[in-house]
């Protein structure tokens, strides 16, 4: 169980960090507390609410004001949350049924939602803390500066709900749905590939798996792999003396039963060294933006397929969509690939790990918009300039022949297509093969 103790706690940090759950709870705690804490002082130090002027609290000395203005705001606002929360649920229903049910977690993981539910619960708990210091019995006692809180956090919750309402306004807009799908697929890029890379492709030192006594050790929870702790298996392959070669990459379904992983030289693995080993992944029903940069272009991917379907036939929102997903092959171009070889000492090879090629990212991408979209020139078009821009942006020769063989797919896609738009498609091709070939 503690050698799971690493990846649990980042899977729990992961999945808490995305939920509503943490922040506002914790937000909550917090002006509880202050609640509490601030009536309870101003009790042991009346000089406090001298500092209240009697224009804005006349009734110094009736505790029969305080608690009804404290009552007041706790009841409205648990009636403000109530409607934010039937706010929330009507634009994840109309994200998932519009969009993809894929894009949920990244409208549960917003920040600024997660905030107006902290504060308004946090306002809820303040009121509450204060209300048992505002009491006639065995002497009158008024909070007044605790009060005097509360009707300052109910102003603040009255402006909340406008930003709030203009911020689900503005979150629910395509376009500002698949910025964020990009910007958080490109955090997970930046964290992933810190390097950038350099004018000549990296020194490969990958060295071939000994798998004449390879030995699986099988998957023992089916779900996808969402997370592999390569420092944690390297650290273990090292003090086995074993090589270790992953079977499934990132992102893929591995179902129970199947070889998780392969180990040279098993015979050398402590009686618990398997389950040491098996305790490095993260594996759940879901895919999660913690390794998987496929998924955070499938989710882009899913938008641009259902834009360009016959019920809702928006192309426009599959042009963002194209745009957005060179963004991310832009960036991912521009930095070092994940290392496949990790050695421990420097020349002995330790584990070996797959991760999503730039062929498999371009297909993932847009193949599918390609086949679907071939009828919309538009569309095609907007995808031969994605073309262009990425191969423009990355001096990897092997790259940007890959890129020409996507290009050159798109015209031979759209041959029902007017001939005065398969011309336009094939002038951009052509513009795509100079930039490639030089010519």
């Amino acid at each position: 169980m503690f050698e799971r103790l690493p990846v649990l706690m980042r899977a729990a940090m992961y999945t808490l960090r995305g939920g509503f759950l943490v922040r506002p709870f914790a937000i909550a705690i917090v002006l509880g507390t202050a609640g509490a804490v601030l009536s309870a002082l101003e009790e042991t130090v009346p000089s406090l609410s001298a500092w209240i002027p009697d224009v804005l609290f006349p009734s110094h000395q009736d505790p029969a004001v305080a608690q009804v203005i404290l009552a007041s705001i706790a009841t409205s606002i648990m009636t403000v949350v109530s409607i934010v929360f039937a706010i929330l649920l009507m634009t994840l229903t109309l994200a998932s049924t519009q969009f993809s049910p894929r894009i949920l977690v990244s409208f549960v993981r917003d920040r600024a939602t997660q905030w107006t539910l902290g504060v308004f619960l946090g306002t809820f708990s303040y009121c509450m803390a204060a209300l048992p210091a505002a009491r006639a019995l065995p002497h009158p006692f008024a909070p007044v500066v605790t009060v005097t809180g509360a009707m300052v956090l109910a102003l603040v919750c009255v402006g909340w709900l406008i930003y709030f309402i203009n911020h689900i306004s503005r979150s629910i807009s395509v376009n500002h749905i698949v910025d964020r799908i990009a910007r958080e697929t490109e955090l997970v890029i930046a964290e992933l590939m810190p390097d950038p890379r350099g004018a000549f492709p990296p020194f490969d030192r990958a060295e071939e798996f000994p798998a004449e006594d390879g030995t699986a050790i099988l998957n023992r929870q089916s779900g996808y792999l969402r997370y592999v702790n390569v420092a944690r298996l390297v650290a273990l392959a090292k003090a086995y003396r074993v090589c270790v070669s992953i079977e499934r990459r990132v992102g893929q379904f591995v179902p129970a039963g199947v070889p998780l992983l392969r180990v040279s030289r098993a015979d050398r693995l402590p009686v618990d060294g398997a389950d040491h080993l098996v305790a490095a992944f993260d594996i759940g029903p879901m895919r999660t933006l913690q390794q998987d940069i496929e998924f955070g272009i499938i989710q882009i991917v899913d938008i641009a397929l259902r834009a360009m379907s016959p019920a809702v036939n928006d192309p426009s929102t599959a042009i963002s969509c194209v745009d957005q997903l060179s963004r991310i092959l832009i960036l991912w171009t521009s930095r070092m690939p994940p290392p496949s070889h990790h050695f421990a000492p420097p020349h002995v090879l330790r584990v070996v790990i797959p991760w999503m090629s730039f062929d498999g990212l371009l297909d993932t991408a847009f193949e599918q918009i390609r086949h679907y979209g071939a009828a919309d020139v538009a569309v095609s078009l907007r995808l031969l300039r994605a073309y262009q821009d990425i191969a423009g942006a990355t001096p990897i020769a092997d790259y940007r022949e890959r890129i020409l063989d996507h290009a050159r797919r798109v015209p031979e896609g759209c041959d029902r297509l007017p001939d005065h738009d398969l011309a336009r498609l094939r002038q951009r091709l052509a513009t795509v093969e100079a930039m490639v070939l030089g010519v």
